[in-house]
């Protein structure tokens, strides 16, 4: 009878030691979704990935980027927080996870509208340089993974116009950057432009060369979108805060500035390496940053296109 009595009662502390574990694990991090108001029917939502815009139109909500993995039903809903009106279109900038892997999230009726060229890097969802370590095993594709769900429906390759009035919504590819298919953004009845991880915020880009991006190019891409989109008043960037036409000018001057410096130092005989460790942000781009390794990836990147 003792051993019995003393069995048991090993076997509920055993299981008081399981429920306390249980109380005790970690519980997974809130997925917080913040929200600005940009205009009455205008948001930005920030939180889990690149800045997501959520544009409220008469017949439907447009959504430009859907952020990591997981994050879409959170996306879905705050826009329900918004709006009682269906979402319809969902825009991606480009083809990086963490602007895109929300779409398997939404319903299958949305339509998704890319720029071509990132409707075929979507398909491939190649590792992005500089970001992935070397000898890294390749993840599993989130859109085959979803039996196709998410995947781009409808493309363009220069220009595309969306509704018309207040309801207008224009798409343009200014050239290669970031990626080879950086789709910016417009309303032109609200004078705003989402330009995507092209201009992600006032920091040294990836140059993700896996999916088409130049270091060479961007400088040119970055100040056609300045010259182009006329009467902007807001730009949303990739990951930072609203910015203006004058600081896109800048941006663009920023990458050729660094550009030119990779070039003499080549024309120097200097190794990328070397290239890199002299690499300093020039003073008059005050409140700009330029992580070391970032530096290093995009050296190497207009290094190779040089020798092209």
């Amino acid at each position: 009878m003792k051993r019995v009595l003393l069995l048991g009662g090993i076997l509920a502390v055993g299981g008081l030691s399981l429920t306390l574990s249980a109380y005790q694990a970690p519980a997974a991090a809130p997925k917080v979704i913040e929200v600005e108001k940009l205009k009455d029917n205008l948001f930005v939502l920030k939180g889990g990935g690149g800045n997501t815009a959520v544009f409220v139109g008469a017949s439907g909500i447009t959504v430009v980027d859907t952020k990591n993995p997981g994050w879409g039903q959170p996306v879905l809903d705050k826009i329900k927080e918004l709006s009682n009106k269906p979402v319809v279109r969902i825009i991606n900038t480009h083809t990086h996870g963490d602007h895109v892997s929300g779409n398997v999230e939404f319903p299958a009726t949305v339509d998704v509208v890319v720029q071509e060229n990132t409707k075929a890097n979507m398909q491939r969802m190649a590792p992005v340089t500089g970001l992935t370590p070397a000898g890294a095993p390749p993840q599993p594709n989130i859109f085959t993974v979803n039996n196709g769900r998410g995947m781009a429906k409808r493309t363009f390759k220069e220009k595309m116009t969306i509704g018309t009035g207040a309801d207008q919504i224009d798409l343009y590819y200014f050239g290669r950057g970031h990626t080879n298919g950086d789709a910016w953004v417009v309303w032109p009845a609200l004078r705003v432009m989402h330009a995507g991880d092209i201009f992600s915020g006032k920091v040294a880009p990836i140059l993700d060369a896996n999916n088409g991006g130049s270091g060479l190019e961007i400088g040119d891409s970055l100040t056609k979108g300045a010259d182009t989109v006329k009467n902007i008043d807001t730009i949303i960037t990739g990951h930072a805060v609203q910015m203006t036409v004058a600081d896109l000018r800048e941006y663009a001057q920023f990458n050729k500035d660094f550009a030119a410096f990779v070039r003499a130092g080549v024309q120097a005989g200097k190794s990328v390496d070397a290239i890199a460790a002299e690499y300093k942000v020039p003073a008059k781009y005050a409140g700009y940053t330029a992580a070391e390794a970032r530096v290093k990836s995009n050296v190497q990147v207009v290094v190779n296109e040089l020798k092209k």
